[in-house]
């Protein structure tokens, strides 16, 4: 792209002064705001980075218990069914036993006396001995079951105590794991989202002070406020200023790099309209514009009928916003004193 000797000179006094001024500010601060906290951003990526594994870690252990827990309520679940059994069964033989009891009060006392002189034989003497000893042995043996049945519903009770107090106390305390590691995830991404904030409002205003550098560059020369009613697309003056200080790049057309075309084809294209990637094409698939008729958002090329070489975008005032060339950045320009030769608008 061709630029007379003054802007040729101005843009590297432009260049030069920004290298002395970061030259001034890297001796009188060790590090601007922006890189403090860029830092400081970084700090606590890496810590909530380790806050993740551990947040894995007590929710694997939360899971953990539950699943326990879960396995202990089966156990309660049948310890109860035991007990129901088991209680069931002591009801069972204390009403035998009262039964047993009512039919021997109901019944004379029989005696070992009674049997030897009742008895016709030998025979029916043994007969009738052993059946007295049986009987008091099922005595013994009901009694000797209310016992086991009484003990067996004791220790079920206990056992049921001590399963629900140690599912209680696991769930809890894996609960409080939980909900400890989950509230300082939450807070480390809070200071994430309040950083990365900061720090954007720091670009932005470092992007203003650019701006107003870049016009006082030129002269001083502040383009007027731009109509939101005039004619064209007045809205790609405020698009192209958000990539001021993007660095040219011979053939870009992204954020990391801009090369003339690339940057008015890249904003047009925010607005829904597509167009090549080329000065020449550019400027004849726009509807022509003369030069004292163009509007904000207007392109301006410059070089002649056969030949555009480079394209800007009309920010109002005489002045353009344009990606220069090689060594420089996104800037504002002026359109006066150099082969600008028509206007362009969508």
């Amino acid at each position: 792209m061709k630029h007379t000797n003054g802007t040729r000179r101005a843009a590297f006094a432009l260049v030069l002064a920004a290298c002395l001024l970061s030259l001034i500010c890297a001796a009188a601060s060790p590090a601007s705001p922006i890189s403090t906290k860029k830092a400081r951003l970084k700090a606590v990526q890496t810590k909530l980075d380790a806050v993740y594994a551990q947040v894995e870690m007590a929710v694997e252990k939360y899971n953990q218990a539950t699943s326990q827990l879960d396995t202990v309520e089966l156990k309660i679940k049948e310890n109860q069914r035991l007990l129901d059994l088991a209680e069931r069964n002591l009801k069972l033989a204390n009403k035998q036993l009262k039964v047993r009891a009512a039919n021997i009060y109901k019944s004379r006392d029989v005696g070992i006396v009674d049997v030897l002189f009742q008895a016709d034989s030998f025979d029916e003497l043994i007969t009738q001995l052993d059946m007295m000893n049986r009987i008091g042995n099922s005595d013994v043996d009901t009694v000797k079951a209310i016992a086991a049945y009484r003990r067996d519903i004791k220790d079920r009770r206990l056992e049921l105590e001590a399963d629900e107090e140690a599912a209680a106390k696991l769930v809890a305390a894996r609960a409080a794991q939980k909900s400890q590691i989950l509230g300082l995830e939450s807070r480390l991404e809070k200071m994430t989202h309040g950083l990365k904030a900061e720090i954007k409002r720091l670009r932005e205003k470092a992007a203003a002070a650019a701006r107003l550098a870049a016009q006082q560059s030129w002269g001083g020369i502040v383009p007027p406020p731009v109509d939101p009613n005039s004619p064209g697309h007045p809205e790609i003056v405020t698009i192209a200023q958000r990539y001021f200080g993007v660095p040219y790049v011979w053939g870009g057309a992204g954020t990391s790099g801009f090369d003339c075309s690339g940057l008015t084809m890249y904003c047009y294209a925010q607005i829904g309209i597509q167009m090549s990637h080329g000065a020449t094409d550019q400027q004849r698939q726009s509807t022509p514009v003369s030069l004292s008729d163009v509007r904000p958002g207007d392109l301006v090329f410059f070089g002649n009928a056969s030949y555009s070489h480079h394209v800007a975008i009309y920010a109002g005032g005489g002045s353009v916003i344009e990606a220069p060339h090689t060594g420089d950045v996104v800037r504002y320009g002026a359109m006066g004193g150099r082969d600008a030769w028509i206007g362009g608008r969508f």
